[in-house]
């Protein structure tokens, strides 16, 4: 199994970090434009793999795509990341041309291969790679919902004061701050609904904690997060690695699914050997199906920039 990590900035190189501790992969490749730079990343992650008992070879190369031949999984992180301020669709004017690119290079060596986006604005460069390659709909996957999700459940631990073991939680919709949707009528700590613990009051101020759970995370760091993004991908990358058939929410590509048609939009979705094997339609009330609709309203207007 051979993984290709496009991007060795903090969240790539955190991407191929956990992917090479999990040691299900023979070989990670990390690229990057900078040069020497993936490869000293994959020197540093190299020496520590006697101390973390990892096999995973990593492998570092300066934009030389012939290294990434025949990747059964490419993951996308390149782009500039978010500055203090600035929101996802700000980025689209340079890491469109960055995504298309590389993209199409990824393709070339690997016509085969399963694309995972983490590039912002993130439903819209999926959407972009989809019009963009020849591949089926099955293989081009955004990675949004599995960290927004996983930001979600971290809230609602908090809010419980339960350990993050005993909560189950999704997140749909745009991977914006303004476009996800925290399914909070469906949350639950061990099987029993979070509305029997928490007051809709407290429900409320997970949900929007959980909107702006990048924008504070930038705020904070004054860039990007990359510890809980590298281990969403990561996540990723071994179920369809593994043929896990897990449920993730992605940003797929809708073809009548939720009523929506021609958009990429976080939904759940089983993720095994051939990528995305399901998406999952799960019954929304009036008021989600409102949000959904206006989610993807938002995710249409960045998409019309392209």
């Amino acid at each position: 199994m051979k993984v290709t990590v496009v991007g060795a900035g903090a969240v790539g190189a955190s991407c191929a970090e956990y992917i090479a501790i999990k040691d299900f992969a023979s070989e990670v490749v990390l690229l990057d434009i900078k040069e020497g730079f993936a490869e000293g990343k994959a020197m540093d992650l190299m020496q520590t793999a006697s101390l973390n008992g990892f096999d995973t070879k990593i492998t570092g190369v300066t934009n030389d795509y012939s290294k990434t031949a025949d990747s059964d999984i490419c993951v996308i992180t390149s782009g500039i990341p978010r500055k203090p301020g600035m929101t996802r669709e700000e980025l689209i004017g340079i890491n469109a041309g960055i995504v298309k690119t590389v993209s199409s290079s990824l393709i070339e060596h690997s016509p085969n291969t399963i694309i995972i986006v983490v590039s912002n604005p993130m439903d819209t460069m999926t959407y972009l790679v989809h019009k963009s390659t020849d591949l089926p709909k099955n293989r081009i996957i955004g990675m949004g919902g599995a960290l927004d999700s996983a930001r979600f459940k971290y809230r609602l631990a908090e809010a419980l004061e339960a350990p993050i073991s005993d909560v189950d939680g999704m997140v749909i919709g745009g991977h914006s701050d303004t476009g996800m949707i925290p399914l909070t009528r469906l949350a639950t700590r061990n099987s029993v609904l979070a509305s029997a613990f928490l007051s809709e009051e407290r429900l409320n101020q997970v949900l929007e904690d959980t909107k702006v759970g990048g924008a504070t995370l930038t705020k904070l760091l004054g860039t990007s997060a990359w510890y809980a993004p590298g281990a969403a991908v990561s996540a990723l990358v071994q179920a369809i690695a593994c043929d896990q058939k897990k449920m993730f929410p992605c940003s797929a590509m809708l073809e009548g699914e939720y009523g929506m048609s021609d958009i990429c939009i976080g939904v759940p979705v089983i993720l095994g050997r051939n990528g995305i094997e399901k998406i999952v339609e799960i019954e929304l009330n009036d008021a989600e199906k409102a949000s959904m609709a206006e989610s993807a309203e938002g995710v249409r207007n960045v998409n019309d920039l392209l």
